[in-house]
Formats: structure tokens, sequence, C-alpha cells
């Protein structure tokens, strides 16, 4: 039987925690035309969507450490990301599908690049709905302990409101220090 999973990433454009990916092998039982972008679905519709995707596809998560990014830059802890996702697959796909122009590199596994594949593969679909519920839960619990940089609302990316936080608050250890604006203000 073919394996085909779909593999997104989440969290590249922000500030701050790790970034995320998602590695999903749907079933065929699967509606996939409910399955659409993270980016196109309200948090509602994504946590539900998520907790579907996860009934019925064999999933896994894999992320890479602030350190890793700041240590490998953004890109190449993204791939480290979604590599990790990929291998903790409980079964090896026959093909893996990766939203995007780059890919991982892993040994005896064929992977295909998909521009916008998020948008147009069911199986990237879903996986951009999990990597980015997964990273949502976590910058959100990591925003109760970090209060007055609204993480549970910005989730980390670069808005007005996180920026004024960070001349106010400063830098915390979970912001990543080699992306801008960070990096001018420590």
């Amino acid at each position: 039987m073919k394996f085909i999973a779909g593999v997104d990433e989440v969290g590249r454009g922000s500030l701050i925690g790790p970034v995320y990916a998602a590695a999903v092998i749907l079933k065929k039982s699967v509606d996939k035309k409910i399955l659409k972008d993270s980016k196109e679905l309200s948090k509602s519709k994504r946590e539900y969507l998520a907790k579907y995707i996860k009934k019925n596809s064999i999933w896994a998560i894999g992320k890479a450490s602030v350190k890793e990014i700041e240590t490998n830059n953004i890109l190449n802890a993204s791939l480290l990301a979604m590599k990790r996702a990929i291998l903790k697959l409980k079964k090896k796909p026959s093909l893996v599908l990766v939203d995007g122009n780059k890919l991982p590199t892993i040994k005896n596994y064929k992977l295909n690049s998909i521009i916008k594949g998020d948008q147009k593969i069911p199986s990237i679909s879903a996986a951009s709905i999990l990597a980015k519920v997964s990273r949502d839960k976590m910058i959100s619990a990591l925003g109760k302990k970090f209060k007055g940089y609204y993480w549970d609302k910005n989730y980390g990316y670069g808005t007005s409101q996180h920026l004024k936080a960070i001349k106010n608050l400063g830098i915390t250890s979970h912001h990543r220090k080699n992306f801008s604006p960070i990096k001018k203000i420590k």
C-alpha cells in the first residue's frame, strides 16, 4: 500500500519560539474538501479540523528550537523540523510532498516540493493545520508566563503591539536574537 505524506511548517516569520512542522498521511475516508491552508481558516475551525485530522490520519510533529534557528538559520531549522516530523511518522511514506520550494534531506525517502502546496494538496493542508494549532497552543501557554507581550494574540510575530512590548519589557530567552528587529535592540 502506498502512503503519501504532506508536510508543512509554521513560525518562520515569528520573532519568538521554535519553528514547527507537521507530517500527515491521510486515511482514505477523510473528507478532503474541508481541508484548506491554515491561513484561510479561523482559529476555531483550525482547532476543530486538527482534532478531525488527528483521528483520521497518521501524523507527527517536529520542531526546531530557538537555539537551532539562531545557529542554523531559519530555513535550515525549518527543514530540520520537517525532517523530524517525517521521521516520527509511524509508517514510512512512499512519497513525501512538501510545501514550498526547498526539501529536507532524508536518505531513502522520495520527496517532492510543491509551491503553494498548502492550497493544492489536502495532506499538506492538513499538515499546515496541525503545525499551526500545535505551535499556537505552545505560544499561548508561553504567553501566560510572559504577560505584556500579547503572544496569545500575535503568536510572536512582529506586530506593533509586540514591538512596543519588547521596547517596554525587553527581550526574553524565547526571542530569536539574530532576527530583525531583535538584533538591533540587544
